[in-house]
């Protein structure tokens, strides 16, 4: 018997991320010399604010930020997270129940571990962003996936919750605006949903990072704000990573009840102590600062959001309900499935995807990732003509579809 025969099964189980994986052959190619066209990346093209690299600059000159610090996060920082919330969401957190993780990513994972056991199950709206089921999978529970289409918005109903629901469900994962889709909860949506959770004993882990990207009507309703009594069942999770361009800083947070936080904590000074100290002083810099640079690059995320749209919405076999938070369009593609393409004929999105960066130079994210089959997901952080020439070369290839 081999050595490796005996490697975790619970790590070998876990897919990489399929998001991480398009990008970085969209690399490999334009390394190679390919003109490709990269449509796979949740990051912002912007270089992250001024004043926030000159607060981590001025970081690493003082000897203060050389050393160990509080597992869970820089006082400073979590008092400015708390009062951040306040400001934002409309609500008071107490510091002492936020923890500051590195990157949102962490936040999801220690948040799924504080709260599930194996034999548990999570209810995962679908499509959802690809990292949840596997790090509710590493849990030993079960993600139990409800699925939403292009005709509801990618929304899912309390009906449908209640119809997943069972004596063994726990938790709801509750991301909106939402990755992959770009979809927004109305307040009305978020409050029932919410009152659900509430009367069923069920947790919420509400995904909020992407909280400023809203765009025509669509408005901010945060769970906690719109059904109060939920506050002892919900566990926040955010970050500076969407909104400040600070993808690469690494810092994220959760907010929750004491007992939930203190699991978190704990697991946490075990698995990286804190989180470097330089990058929380750059994140103190963004979340107590002002939003005008927020607001500029939101404001170039709209004017890129309604040209893909317009360009996408024209081709004959994709649906594209247009999104009204973060950057991402997630279009329907199941009406060319099964159809020739320039001589190709592709069963699944996956397929699809493949040809589309093999013909057209284009790389997009497909539905697989983030549940069914049929659908792809592209961001539109990146340049405007950029954007245009890959919106016209995914036009050129898919209507020649017969």
């Amino acid at each position: 018997m081999s050595a490796q025969s005996h490697l975790s099964d619970r790590l070998s189980a876990i897919a990489p991320s399929a998001t991480l994986a398009v990008t970085a052959r969209a690399a490999e190619l334009r390394a190679a010399g390919e003109p490709v066209i990269g449509f796979g990346a949740g990051e912002p093209d912007f270089a992250t604010p001024d004043y926030i690299v000159e607060a981590a600059a001025a970081a690493c000159r003082d000897a203060a930020n050389h050393k160990y610090t509080a597992g869970a996060g820089l006082a400073s920082l979590r008092e400015a997270i708390a009062a951040k919330t306040l400001r934002d969401s409309g609500y008071e957190v107490d510091p002492a129940n936020i923890v500051v993780t590195n990157g949102g990513k962490q936040a999801v994972f220690q948040a799924f571990h504080a709260l599930l056991n194996p034999g548990d199950e999570a209810i995962l709206p679908t499509p959802y962003w690809t990292s949840y089921i596997e790090i509710i999978n590493l849990t030993g529970a079960r993600a139990v996936e409800v699925f939403a289409g292009a005709d509801q918005d990618y929304k899912v109903t309390v009906d449908q919750l209640e119809a997943a629901r069972t004596d063994r469900t726990k938790c709801l994962l509750f991301c909106s605006p939402s990755n992959p889709t770009g979809s927004v909860y109305t307040r009305d949506e978020v409050r029932a949903i919410g009152q659900w959770c509430l009367e069923h004993g069920i947790w919420v882990l509400t995904d909020e990072i992407y909280e400023h990207l809203l765009y025509d009507d669509a408005e901010a309703a945060h769970i906690v704000a719109e059904v109060p009594e939920l506050a002892d069942q919900t566990i926040v999770l955010n970050g500076v990573a969407k909104t400040y361009a600070m993808t690469g800083w690494r810092v994220g947070w959760m907010i929750g009840p004491a007992p939930a936080i203190k699991l978190a904590k704990n697991f946490q000074s075990h698995l990286c102590s804190n989180v470097c100290n330089v990058a929380q002083q750059a994140a103190l810099a963004a979340v107590s600062g002002p939003l005008d640079a927020v607001y500029e690059m939101r404001e170039a995320f709209d004017r890129r959001r309604k040209t893909m749209v317009k360009m996408l919405a024209g081709i004959d076999g994709l649906s594209v309900p247009t999104p009204k938070g973060a950057f991402y369009v997630y279009a329907d593609c199941q009406d060319l499935l099964g159809r020739d393409i320039n001589g190709t004929v592709c069963h699944t999105s996956q397929e699809l995807a493949t040809l589309l960066l093999n013909e057209a130079k284009v790389a997009v994210v497909p539905g697989e990732a983030f549940g069914p089959s049929g659908y792809f997901r592209l961001s539109y952080a990146l340049g405007d003509d950029d954007l245009a020439t890959g919106c016209e070369r995914i036009a050129d290839l898919l209507q020649q579809a017969r």
